[in-house]
């Protein structure tokens, strides 16, 4: 009785063992993703988006803001993403008000603001941070010298701009001053689109 006792004991700390591993593995992955596809976020209804829904496309991560000088390229995004969408390009809008308080907002506000001003249509994300001690994990990730040592880095202002390829690499950074309606810009995502 004492043998079978100690078997079952034996048997459940050897099952709570391998849970626990497994739990660490999740949490783990959870943390270190492979590429930007291995995160949820929460768009700007508050509904959770899995980023891996777009895998395959070619994406442009940029952080956007309400009250920036820089508001305007919100119309250039917009264009290029009406201009190559059917191509299978994306562009994911994120909020922060990181910079001078420029994106003040709640989520609602800001997108009627999106909305009413520049009519966007591409996904826009719930408002995060992408900078400082309280930096949402997908911007450790992308402004990282260790996930990202090309272009990795902190973000130097709002609208900073990631083109990342089909298979979730990290292709290219630009800068705020670099507009999306550029000829960098234009030729690095139709360079992206013919490459896969």
């Amino acid at each position: 009785m004492r043998y079978k006792r100690s078997s079952l004991f034996l048997a459940i700390v050897l099952l709570g063992c391998a849970a626990m591993g497994w739990g660490l593995a999740q949490s783990a992955h959870a943390e270190n993703p492979a590429s930007v596809y291995g995160f949820t976020m929460q768009n700007i209804d508050g509904k959770p988006v899995d980023l891996s829904q777009f895998r395959g496309k070619v994406t442009m991560v940029v952080n956007v803001a309400s009250k920036c000088g820089f508001t305007p390229q919100y119309e250039g995004l917009e264009k290029i993403y009406e201009k190559y969408k059917d191509q299978g390009f994306v562009i994911l809008g994120f909020p922060a008000n990181n910079f001078g308080g420029q994106e003040p907002g709640t989520n609602d506000q800001i997108k009627e603001f999106c909305t009413l001003n520049y009519g966007v249509t591409f996904p826009m994300f719930a408002k995060i941070s992408v900078k400082g001690s309280d930096k949402h994990p997908l911007y450790r990730y992308l402004t990282s010298q260790k996930t990202n040592p090309e272009f990795g880095g902190e973000i130097t202002w709002n609208f900073n701009k990631f083109l990342i390829g089909r298979d979730g690499t990290i292709l290219n950074r630009f800068d705020s001053k670099v507009t999306p309606e550029s000829e960098t810009i234009v030729q690095s995502v139709e360079r992206a689109l013919a490459s896969s």
